[in-house]
């Protein structure tokens, strides 16, 4: 089968659009299809475009088998949101102007969103070359944002809304990563049976507990950890996380000076959160820059605990974070502070501890209980790995997103 693909995020950006979707194309290539990206050149999240690709409109490469075509974008960090809508709609642009005849004939043509205008581009690719289109919808946008805040605009918001639905109706098959998506969707009034769910989960070449790290002992040097017991975020630091609520964990546990509030990555609430720990006097707190997705398990494998963290708003009880499909396949315990469908799905595992969101008290007496028991973490981190391993493989994923696309296939045939 020949796959088209097309995402604003794409590998070696960090973060678990371009995770999900470069692993899944790796994977339908190492089955055996023909799979070709369309994405604009790598910068999320801090707005850099390597030096190899500075000064370029397009440029065709090959990763692992998958023939990618990357495209001018306005690069902007990933804080603003005017900034950020410019650079979403600089690809839309770009990317039909510049790929579309580029690719093969094509199959089927999958688009991944947020946002809606790289829907766009993917829905004019399909309508150009003829081929069936899947819509995958990893965030509800814009409904996202207006309940986040960021966008007001009645009018504007009418818009989106106005094409949200319309690729909705026109997609010949709805994937997303989540049951309550799929439930929110449907009571638009689209069809249940032509909305698939096909969660995110981990790549257990890469995120594996049983793998061997041999230089974890220069890692805890580089960062000054020895004799330090390891608390870790690692992810987006935006206004969804509510990230604050760790530095309150940290503040009301900064007497136990054993323990560490590691927070490893990018976003717009980045520099606030720094500064807010600064004006806390936290000497338990570190930031460190965002890191390559391979570095990622070998800061696991250092860590007493990872969290995983969700402001306490009523959207994210449909949210499920794809990083704690990876820190279970890593063997770290998990101190989770969400609700939902994500919390149901981490009780089920027994590999972690979950709370109710924005808990200190509560947050403060998981940590403090796995960190005491190392019985507990060593169950723990057996459970989860078993069952992402059972249930969460993202080969097993790929291939049930691969029976879609036959469908669609066959369907068009007929």
């Amino acid at each position: 089968m020949r796959i088209t693909l097309l995402c604003h995020y794409f590998y070696p950006e960090i973060g678990a659009p371009s995770a999900r979707l470069f692993e899944m194309a790796k994977t339908w290539v190492e089955m055996g299809h023909d799979v070709e990206v369309i994405t604009c050149f790598p910068n999320h999240p801090t707005g850099n475009i390597p030096e190899q690709y500075k000064g370029m409109l397009r440029k065709k490469e090959y990763l692992e088998g998958i023939t990618v075509y990357r495209n001018y974008v306005y690069a902007t960090p990933n804080e603003g949101f005017l900034k950020k809508t410019l650079g979403h709609l600089s690809f839309m642009v770009s990317s039909i102007l510049l790929s579309t005849f580029s690719i093969k004939k094509t199959d089927v043509v999958i688009v991944s969103s947020p946002t809606l205008f790289s829907v766009l581009s993917g829905y004019v690719i399909a309508l150009l070359r003829r081929a069936p289109f899947i819509f995958e919808v990893r965030d509800l946008w814009p409904d996202a944002i207006i309940k986040l805040g960021v966008l007001k605009n009645k009018f504007i918001i009418k818009v989106l809304e106005g094409m949200e639905y319309f690729f909705y109706k026109k997609s010949k098959k709805i994937v997303v990563v989540t049951q309550a998506f799929k439930k929110l969707i449907a009571a638009r009034g689209i069809e249940p049976s032509k909305i698939d769910v096909i969660t995110n989960g981990v790549d257990l070449e890469l995120f594996n507990k049983h793998l061997a790290y041999e230089n974890k002992e220069d890692l805890i040097n580089k960062y000054g950890w020895e004799n330090k017991k390891i608390l870790l975020y690692v992810g987006a630091h935006g206004i969804s996380q509510g990230l604050s609520t760790l530095l309150d964990v940290a503040n009301k546990l900064k007497e136990h000076e054993e323990l560490r509030f590691v927070f490893i990555g990018e976003g717009a609430e980045k520099k606030r959160l720094q500064a807010l720990a600064d004006d806390m006097q936290l000497t338990n707190v570190q930031f460190i820059n965002g890191q390559a997705k391979e570095m990622i398990p070998l800061f696991y494998s250092c860590a007493f605990l990872s969290f995983v963290i969700l402001r306490d708003l009523p959207m994210f009880e449909g949210y499920i974070p794809s990083k704690m499909f990876e820190i279970m396949g890593s063997g770290c315990p998990i101190v989770a502070a969400l609700s939902g469908e994500a919390a149901d799905i981490l009780r089920e595992s027994e590999g972690a501890i979950v709370v109710p969101p924005e808990n200190v008290e509560m947050i403060a007496g998981a940590v403090t209980e796995l960190v005491n028991d190392k019985e507990k973490r060593e169950i723990m981190s057996s459970k989860g790995f078993s069952y992402v391993e059972q249930n969460y493989s993202r080969h097993k994923l790929a291939s049930r997103y691969l029976d879609i696309m036959h469908d669609v296939v066959k369907e068009k045939k007929q």
